[in-house]
C-alpha cells in the first residue's frame, strides 16, 4: 500500500500581503517500491508536497491517494491513523525525544499503537541492530553523534513496518560520511523490505542514489527523469 498518486495539487500560503504559491497544479504518480528524490531550491515546494503526501498538511485543491486510498479528504483522526500505521517519517532535525533512550524513542510509536511492552522492546532492539545501533540502545540523544541520532530516527520510522517512508532533507545536519552511510541504509531498506522512499533534498550527493529524480521550481514539477542510481559505498 505504498503507491502514490497526486492530481492537480494546489497550495498557497500568505506572508503579510503576499500570497506564495507552494504547489501549482502538481500531478505525480509514484509506484510501489520506487526510490524517488524531490529536488529543488528552498521554496520550490518539495517539502510542501511531502507534507501533503504524508497527510501532515492538506492541499487547497486536488486529490492525493496513497495505496489507492484517498488521504487529503480524510478526517484529522483518520489522517493521524494513516500516519501512525502506514507511513514512516524522517526529518532533518531528527525530532528525537531528549529524555528517552534510543530504545525508548523507537518504542514510542509502537506504544501509541498499543503494542505490548515486551514486543516493543524486541522490535526496537531488532531495528536498532538493523540500522547499526546495536549496543547503544540505552543512550539518550545527547550521548549520540548526529549520524547516530539520525539512525535512531530511521529505526523509529521503520519499526512499525510502514510501506512508505517520507524523508525531508534527512542529510542536512550530517557530515559527508554519515550522509553516505544513511543513504546506503535507505537503499538497503528499499531493496530488502520493498519500502517506497520519497526524499526531499537539495544535496546532489543524495540525488545520486535515486532511481528517479523529480525537480521542482516555484511549486511546479519541471522535470521527472529516471536515472541510474549510485552504487552503495561508491
Amino acid at each position: 500500500m505504498s503507491s502514490i498518486s497526486c492530481h492537480n495539487l494546489c497550495k498557497t500560503f500568505r506572508q503579510g500581503d503576499e500570497v506564495i504559491t507552494a504547489l501549482d497544479r502538481v500531478c505525480l504518480d509514484i509506484d510501489e517500491g520506487e526510490f524517488v528524490c524531490l529536488s529543488g531550491p528552498s521554496g520550490s515546494g518539495k517539502t510542501t508536497l511531502l507534507n501533503a503526501v504524508g497527510a501532515l498538511d492538506s492541499p487547497d485543491s486536488g486529490a492525493i491517494t496513497v495505496g489507492g486510498r484517498r488521504v487529503d479528504n480524510l478526517s484529522r483522526s483518520a489522517q493521524a491513523d494513516m500516519r501512525l500505521h502506514h507511513i514512516g517519517f524522517v526529518f532533518q532535525a531528527f525530532n528525537l525525544i531528549p529524555v528517552l533512550s534510543a530504545r525508548e524513542n523507537v518504542e514510542f510509536v509502537m506504544q501509541v499503537q498499543g503494542v505490548p511492552a515486551a514486543r516493543r522492546r524486541q522490535v526496537a532492539d531488532q531495528v536498532l541492530a538493523e540500522v547499526g545501533m546495536a549496543g547503544l540502545e540505552r543512550r539518550r540523544p545527547a550521548q549520540l553523534s548526529g549520524g547516530q541520532q539520525q539512525r535512531v530516527a530511521v529505526a523509529r520510522a521503520i519499526a512499525s513496518k510502514p510501506a512508505l517512508v517520507l524523508a525531508d532533507e534527512p542529510t542536512a545536519n550530517l557530515d559527508s560520511s554519515s550522509a553516505a552511510q544513511l543513504m546506503d541504509l535507505f537503499v538497503t531498506l528499499n531493496a530488502e523490505r520493498g519500502i517506497t522512499f520519497v526524499i526531499s533534498t537539495h544535496d546532489a550527493r543524495v540525488m545520486a542514489y535515486a532511481g528517479r529524480l523529480i525537480k521542482m521550481r516555484d511549486g511546479m514539477i519541471v522535470a521527472d527523469e529516471p536515472q541510474q542510481p549510485r552504487a552503495m559505498g561508491a
